[in-house]
């Protein structure tokens, strides 16, 4: 680790919760696409602060299922008191924060990021002052929305360029009966995002909810909820070789 390196996370939330799915429901959070990377990163010793774009934030219902969530996960969601209640209480937002005090940047997710991260400048300007000083960036899941707008100060192209990266999937978008609505909407499927920005998108070898993660030097991607934990982890591995 780099010890210019400030040992102090930015989670990022997505700001989005309106409609989305066919049904009429709001996308927002993926809960535990932010919950698991916080764990992995406070059991790690960092400090991690959760900003949005806006300040603000709305859970995404289909996440708080037990499908992906655990007896645990529910514990800590029902606990107004837990630090990671605590955390999203008092999310920042972004523009409010000086992005030298953050060494790792990691995006959480929820279909909602496909709105608002691709502009979310306060974001992106965090990202880009962590990565232009050596430090980490990772996502997860749709998370990577935000990697085409992520430019490298010495190329000018996206930090994803010539990288091999992974998100979720269009099988999974499939699977999930999103595709013709994400069409309709004008958003750009991670897969795509990724290859316009110069990446190589690799899929998990196995399904499309399988915990599939990946490092390419400073840079972590993973594809989907089951990867939030080894994406985190893999990004703390990254920063402790900066």
């Amino acid at each position: 680790m780099s010890s210019s390196l400030p040992k102090r996370v930015l989670l990022s939330i997505t700001s989005y919760n309106g409609p989305f799915y066919p049904n009429g429901d709001n996308t927002g959070l993926f809960y535990t696409e932010a919950l698991h990377p916080y764990q992995a990163f406070k059991e790690a010793g960092f400090e991690v602060v959760l900003a949005s774009e806006t300040g603000t934030y709305g859970l995404d219902p289909h996440s708080i299922d037990k499908a992906f969530m655990s007896d645990a996960d529910f514990s800590t969601y029902n606990d107004k008191s837990s630090d990671f209640s605590q955390a999203l209480a008092n999310i920042r937002k972004a523009s409010d924060l000086n992005p030298e005090d953050f060494g790792l940047f990691f995006a959480s997710a929820g279909h909602a990021t496909l709105f608002d991260y691709p502009k979310a400048t306060g974001l992106i300007k965090i990202a880009e002052s962590i990565w232009a000083r050596g430090g980490v960036v990772s996502a997860v899941c749709h998370g990577p929305a935000i990697l085409p707008a992520i430019k490298d100060a010495k190329t000018g192209k996206s930090i994803a360029s010539g990288k091999t990266v992974t998100g979720f999937t269009d099988l999974g978008e499939e699977q999930l009966g999103v595709t013709q609505k994400i069409k309709e909407l004008g958003l750009v499927p991670i897969s795509e995002g990724a290859k316009s920005a110069g990446a190589t998108y690799k899929e998990p070898p196995g399904g499309p909810f399988d915990d599939f993660s990946i490092t390419d030097g400073r840079l972590v991607t993973g594809t989907n909820p089951a990867s939030a934990h080894s994406t985190a982890v893999k990004a703390v591995a990254a920063f402790n070789s900066a």
